[in-house]
């Protein structure tokens, strides 16, 4: 059957028309992220101590947030599904950040974060250890500032002027001992690349007149956890997950390795919350309403959430343990949330608890 010109203009017609509509509801970048539930994730696997009492029968779980991009068609939908959060951009990046380089600051914060929760468990483990400084990482760049179109989040400053950046006052404290408009010779790893560029020094700030000079970087200190006992030298491992809110889940973990007890008792016990490494403070964190759909539909049993802050002198209240109870109740989760304002908070909950008949396959 031979279709007539007039067909077949109007089947071209209507397939541009589909392109040009898939285009605008899949393709055209409209200023917002979507936020919805990410994964719940076994920490064992990503924790490994030298000599190790034998491996718990529950488990312990991170809770992760999902982050895209959004486009029209996400919009559109966001009314209909309960558990889809929108965030217009600027609410998440910083000035002149791109999403790129707030993945590179995550990871960053995630090594902190790791750090942070060895140092805590090995204060609770009476585990002696020291603190080794691994280099200085940049965290985000300056916009309108020297360093902003060389330097990168995520660039390692390996040296300037060929003294050797180890502590974040290794570079601080020399820069100051120079004026505006000098020069430095800085030297950065990107990847497995090092590279050398030479940058003048802008002011920073002026505070009482006088000037703090510098390259216009944020940075944050690498650092390494060393047990003084090399049995129990503990690392952590982790892919494609940033940020610090699993810094209770990483302690509570590393604990269990370190103990004869099994603290999980057989059961999976997610949750959530920064860590403090001197005195084991958990902190509040973001997006806990998906955190507990993540772990209810993991199948956990507990959440450990940050109790709700209030900050002082009549500050706003940040809601934690609250929104995650309510949004238990919201899901109709049988997983039970417990307020944790420190690590002993969770320990002692776990000291309780029962052993569970069944453990988690």
């Amino acid at each position: 059957m031979r279709l007539s010109p007039n067909t077949v203009s109007r089947f071209a017609v209507a397939f541009l028309i589909g392109i040009v509509v898939f285009y605008a509801l899949f393709m055209i970048p409209v200023p917002y992220y979507v936020y919805q539930p990410g994964s719940a994730e076994n920490v064992g696997p990503m924790v490994s101590v030298k000599q190790e009492d034998p491996p718990e029968r529950g488990q312990f779980l991170l809770t992760t947030v999902s982050a895209y991009e959004a486009n029209v068609i996400s919009m559109l939908l966001s009314p209909f599904r309960p558990n889809m959060e929108i965030r217009k951009k600027n609410e998440v990046l910083q000035k002149g950040e791109s999403m790129h380089d707030y993945s590179q600051r995550q990871e960053i914060v995630m090594l902190t974060s790791q750090s942070d929760a060895i140092q805590a468990a090995y204060k609770k483990a009476k585990v002696p250890y020291r603190i080794q400084s691994d280099g200085v990482a940049v965290m985000r760049t300056i916009p309108g500032m020297p360093a902003a179109s060389l330097l990168a989040a995520g660039d390692l400053i390996v040296d300037v002027d060929g003294k050797p950046v180890k502590k974040l006052t290794d570079m601080s404290e020399y820069l100051q001992t120079r004026k505006e408009g000098d020069s430095v010779k800085l030297t950065y790893k990107r990847g497995d690349s090092t590279y050398p560029v030479e940058l003048p020094l802008a002011v920073l700030s002026n505070d009482g007149g006088k000037k703090r000079v510098g390259i216009g970087v944020e940075t944050g200190e690498l650092r390494s956890i060393k047990a003084e006992q090399d049995e129990k030298q503990v690392t952590v491992h982790t892919s494609d997950i940033g940020g610090p809110s699993a810094g209770l889940m990483f302690s509570l973990e590393i604990m269990d390795r370190l103990s004869a007890d099994d603290l999980t008792k057989g059961y999976k016990i997610a949750g959530t919350g920064t860590i403090e490494p001197e005195k084991g403070k958990v902190g509040v964190i973001g997006g806990i309403r998906h955190k507990v759909v993540a772990a209810d539909r993991a199948g956990a049993d507990i959440f450990f959430a940050p109790k709700d802050y209030q900050y002082p002198n009549g500050g706003p209240l940040i809601p934690n343990s609250s929104d995650a109870a309510d949004q238990a109740k919201k899901i109709g989760s049988k997983m039970k949330v417990v307020p944790v304002e420190t690590i002993d908070d969770a320990l002692d909950y776990l000291a309780k608890l029962p052993v569970k008949e069944s453990a988690p396959s």
